[in-house]
């Protein structure tokens, strides 16, 4: 049998793990002691190469140690399926739990780092009495919900600024372009999570496509009429964009019920393959459409200019998304579980914000 030296055991796993990796995770019970050479050097198999391979891609799909370690406690003769669903659902349950904790933690700061200037002076009292505060006490605890209510008593005084606060919010982001400073600002105050702003991803060209497209007047093709309905149709309608529904059912308003109608009526599968070539699609609900843009795309057999899309779903969605950032078309999207009608539509908007000025909202029926 064929035996490695840590080095080359290194090497044959890759993904940038060094020999100090492979100690700590020793340690940890990842993995299994190696036996030893006469001169007392560790020596590794195939198996343990696959075994540090498995922890790897574990790692990079977002597992910690302890919850990887108990999932290869699972031995293979076992009926592992049941037993591997359990431990993950635990995990589950427990990411979860901490991210509520993270996600109150979050809240609080929120409360106090997206206070505009108008609030500052009393924002200032609270924070110097905060200092003093005795949290861990009943009697601290009722101190510090009297603190917030003198310092959300100031929100009645004026209207709140969502510029300065998401200046102070959201993640650095100077190398990217104006447009697209904007248009994650606006997904973020369209769902109100500054956490969104990691998870939005746009190829290359998107907002240079997009921005071309738009002027030419391209077609819109939106998933379901709830999509449609969040656009903007008064500047799409100065620039000459149409606008169609793919399911063209007013009583379609959610992603059950646009799922189950894309795989139940063969008419509106039909009807995504006569898009006009440079459309714009935006999809909102239905994971299993943007699955079928991506294969039709695929296939030459449709040639949008660009896709947005944010289906929601916890297992066809996040999987739709990576066949769409994986395609050659330009996209915006938002990784994994993420995504709903309005924050596609939101996306759209911006875009087309980014072009023309607010109209008066009746001026295009005149020239209709």
């Amino acid at each position: 049998m064929t035996t490695l030296t840590i080095k080359e055991f290194t090497q044959a796993v890759g993904g940038g793990m060094t020999p100090r990796m492979v100690r700590h995770y020793h340690q940890l019970g990842l993995l299994p002691q190696p036996v030893r050479s006469p001169s007392n050097y560790r020596l590794y198999t195939q198996k343990d190469v696959l075994r540090l391979q498995r922890i790897v891609a574990l790692k990079q799909q977002g597992f910690q140690l302890n919850h990887i370690r108990q999932i290869l406690e699972v031995e293979p003769e076992e009926d592992t399926t049941a037993s591997l669903m359990t431990q993950l659902q635990q995990q589950y349950r427990a990411v979860i739990q901490q991210i509520s904790q993270l996600r109150q933690t979050a809240s609080a700061l929120e409360g106090l780092l997206g206070r505009d200037r108008d609030c500052e002076i009393i924002q200032a009292e609270v924070l110097a009495q905060l200092k003093l505060l005795e949290v861990d006490t009943q009697t601290g605890l009722g101190g510090l919900e009297k603190l917030w209510n003198g310092l959300d008593a100031q929100v009645h005084a004026h209207p709140e600024a969502f510029a300065e606060s998401l200046e102070r919010l959201l993640p650095e982001f100077s190398s990217r372009s104006e447009i697209e400073q904007d248009l994650i600002s606006n997904l973020v105050l369209a769902c109100g999570d500054v956490s969104l702003a990691s998870f939005v991803r746009l190829s290359d060209r998107a907002i240079a496509t997009s921005r071309e497209v738009l002027k030419s007047g391209c077609q819109i093709v939106a998933d379901i009429p709830t999509v449609a309905a969040a656009l903007d149709t008064t500047r799409l309608a100065h620039l000459g964009c149409p606008v169609e529904t793919l399911i063209d059912n007013s009583h379609i308003t959610t992603a059950t019920e646009a799922e189950k109608a894309f795989w139940q009526d063969q008419k509106w599968q039909e009807k995504l393959q006569q898009v006009s070539p440079g459309c714009v699609l935006v999809i909102g609900y239905a994971p299993s459409v943007l699955l079928s843009v991506c294969k039709a795309i695929q296939n030459q057999e449709i040639q949008p200019a660009l896709v947005i899309g944010m289906p929601i779903g916890f297992s066809h969605a996040p999987a739709a998304k990576r066949q769409l950032m994986q395609s050659c078309v330009p996209f915006i999207t938002v990784e994994g579980t993420l995504g709903g009608g309005l924050l596609a539509a939101t996306v759209l908007n911006s875009l087309v914000e980014s072009l023309i000025e607010k109209p008066d909202c009746h001026c295009y029926l005149r020239h209709s």
